[in-house]
């Protein structure tokens, strides 16, 4: 039994009652960390904050574990959840277990030679339909009433992700004071209010081959109640990348032959949600300046010795780019 960075396995095995336990990491998370274990019989997946350096907000295990829990019985795929542990003492941190459903998360276009144009555009489809579905969700009907507070969300996502990024700083990033500036002197009025996944893409589901489907929405570690204009702008953002190559937060399997554009993702959304998308330019800024504090915030940890993941050491050279990214977008351009 090896442990593995951030996962005591016998410690584990105590706890569960279970003969001895083997793992990895599960690479491609960009926060929290992910592990698969199994005793030789039985396999689980196992997600834990991670390392050091996290928000007392962020990183909840029990929020985690509470959202994919109500989503169950909706048609929304998630996993099924076996258990939370909420004390730090067993492996260093809170916890919770889940199934090992079947698929693949998409990162690299060799995962892909399967991936036809024709199975391209069904996956795109179905990853805005999910999303539609998830925003669909009556949060009061699934016992997710209190899970946010909706008033004022957009205000206080603006503010949360620039007080992520005083803590993360350690170097110059110019132009991010000024988009966080640009967004909070513009936050739009929110029309309604759905669960929201908080960073929902395509390497945040996993996608089975025959058929194509998508067989679990995956890390909801930002899941909370709140616009879900937000939701659509970010899915943009992974979208359409970041023009670098070897990108290796938002991918380039996006841009394979098939796969439809974003505005195209836009317009789907609007017809099977109904949901009005004008002004949407906000929220795709918005989204830019998320996920460079996000970049920053694993550039920082990873610098720091304080997660675990491939491509961890390129990170950092993408916050820029989406800064940039961001700051056009304030202007009205892509």
């Amino acid at each position: 039994m090896t442990d593995l960075p951030g996962l005591d396995l016998a410690a584990l095995a105590a706890y569960l009652g279970t003969p001895p336990l083997t793992g990895e990491v599960i690479p491609g998370g960009r926060s929290n960390l992910t592990y698969r274990v199994t005793d030789g019989a039985r396999r689980w997946v196992l997600r834990r904050p991670p390392l050091g350096h996290v928000l007392a907000t962020a990183h909840d295990m029990a929020r985690e574990h509470r959202v994919i829990s109500a989503l169950a019985a909706t048609t929304v795929p998630v996993p099924e959840v076996e258990l939370l542990c909420a004390d730090p003492g067993v492996i260093g941190a809170p916890f919770y277990l889940m199934e090992e459903v079947p698929g693949v998360a998409l990162r690299h276009r060799d995962q892909c030679p399967w991936l036809t144009p024709d199975k391209a555009r069904v996956l795109s489809e179905r990853l805005v339909d999910v999303l539609a579905d998830l925003h669909a969700v009556d949060p009061e009907a699934v016992g997710l009433a209190d899970f946010g507070r909706p008033d004022g969300f957009l205000e206080r996502q603006v503010a949360r992700w620039g007080k992520q990024l005083a803590s993360s700083r350690s170097r110059e990033l110019p132009g991010i004071d000024d988009l966080r500036d640009r967004l909070a002197a513009t936050v739009p009025r929110s029309r309604r209010a759905t669960v929201v996944h908080g960073d929902y893409r395509l390497d945040n589901v996993l996608v089975t081959e025959d058929p194509v489907d998508i067989s679990a929405v995956l890390d909801w570690e930002m899941a909370t109640l709140g616009d879900p204009l937000a939701d659509v702008g970010l899915l943009c953002v992974y979208w359409r990348g970041v023009g670098l190559e070897d990108d290796p937060i938002t991918g380039t399997v996006s841009a394979l032959p098939g796969f439809a554009t974003a505005d195209d993702l836009v317009q789907r959304y609007a017809a099977r949600s109904g949901a009005d998308v004008t002004g949407l330019g906000w929220y795709t800024a918005f989204g830019y300046f998320k996920l460079a504090v996000i970049v920053e915030g694993i550039h920082f940890r990873f610098t720091t010795g304080k997660t675990v993941g491939a491509g961890f050491d390129r990170i950092g050279r993408l916050t820029l780019p989406l800064v940039r990214q961001g700051l056009a977008a304030t202007s009205g351009e892509r």
